[in-house]
């Protein structure tokens, strides 16, 4: 093994003792047609430990994030029920289109 590998294997450990998991997901049953993929998906080194707990990680990420989308939703449709004041399709393109424009100058394209 490669000391820098060592290394990185013992500042791995040593992260990992600082950042003690304190639960436990629950086993998940899957197909072994579904494990055979997951498991030749992982990158090298990864364990199928951390792409489960990177999953759920992002799972729960896109779940707030989706929660977040529909309370704004929400909002805006009391918002126009109460006061009849709407902005029209034609409006909010207009202005997205703006927003992907001035993203690209920024970005140099």
């Amino acid at each position: 093994m490669v000391w820098r590998e060592i290394g990185w294997l013992a500042q791995r450990k040593r992260n990992t003792l600082l950042v003690m998991k304190s639960a436990v997901i629950p086993q998940v049953r899957v197909e072994p047609e579904l494990r055979a993929e997951l498991e030749a998906v992982l990158q090298q080194g990864e364990t199928l430990s951390e792409f489960v707990e990177a999953s759920v990680r992002s799972a729960v990420e896109f779940r707030r994030v989706q929660t977040r989308f529909h309370e704004r939703g929400q909002v805006a449709w009391e918002h126009y029920q109460s006061t009849g004041v709407s902005v029209s399709a034609d409006e909010v393109l207009v202005k997205l289109q703006a927003k992907l424009n001035a993203k690209r100058k920024q970005l140099g394209g």
